[in-house]
């Protein structure tokens, strides 16, 4: 089963997604492959780094689930496509991939996860030292995507407190894993 995390930027999805795993050892967090290069202290599994040859010869033999071109720097992202046999999967992605994903699998569970507020996003990306301008940016995209979002989303969470945010994650993930007999 795939499940997908997602939400505007600032709502802490990567905080909740690291607590899910250490809730959820049954998880397997697929990692996505871009053609950016990677950042100073970045791990070097954060992501497959591969060149935009590497990434378009995947593209075009079908490999990615879902996949993006990021105007602001040009950059690939993709989804790749599950093993057979990778048990349940968890996609930490942006609404457009989660779109296309929810395309491709109709099955796939969409979880959206927002901030409390708007002024709660503004401060989590001021205190992860994002510019002003890009703060703008961001909040102004979040803005749109939380109205797209909550219309998409199977489950929406809000993200007021990481631990409880996630054991809410790991409660949807458990009962659509056991769905309730309803003969």
């Amino acid at each position: 089963m795939i499940f997908v995390i997602s939400g505007p930027a600032g709502v802490g999805k990567g905080t909740v997604v690291a607590r899910l795993l250490t809730l959820d050892p049954e998880l397997r967090l697929s990692r996505s492959w871009t053609t950016r290069p990677r950042r100073p202290r970045e791990p070097a599994d954060a992501y497959v780094f591969v060149d935009r040859k590497q990434f378009q010869s995947r593209l075009a033999a079908q490999g990615f689930l879902e996949w993006n071109e990021f105007a602001a720097n040009g950059q690939l992202y993709g989804t790749p496509v599950p093993e057979a046999g990778d048990g349940d999967l968890l996609l930490e992605i942006e609404l457009n991939g989660a779109e296309q994903v929810k395309a491709a699998d109709p099955g796939a569970v969409l979880i959206f996860i927002t901030a409390p507020s708007r002024e709660a996003r503004e401060a989590r990306l001021r205190h992860r030292g994002d510019d002003e301008p890009s703060i703008a940016r961001r909040l102004a995209v979040g803005d749109e995507e939380e109205a797209l979002g909550a219309g998409l989303a199977d489950h929406l969470v809000v993200n007021d407190d990481v631990d409880r945010a996630a054991r809410e994650v790991a409660g949807i993930i458990a009962a659509r894993r056991n769905p309730p007999n309803l003969e």
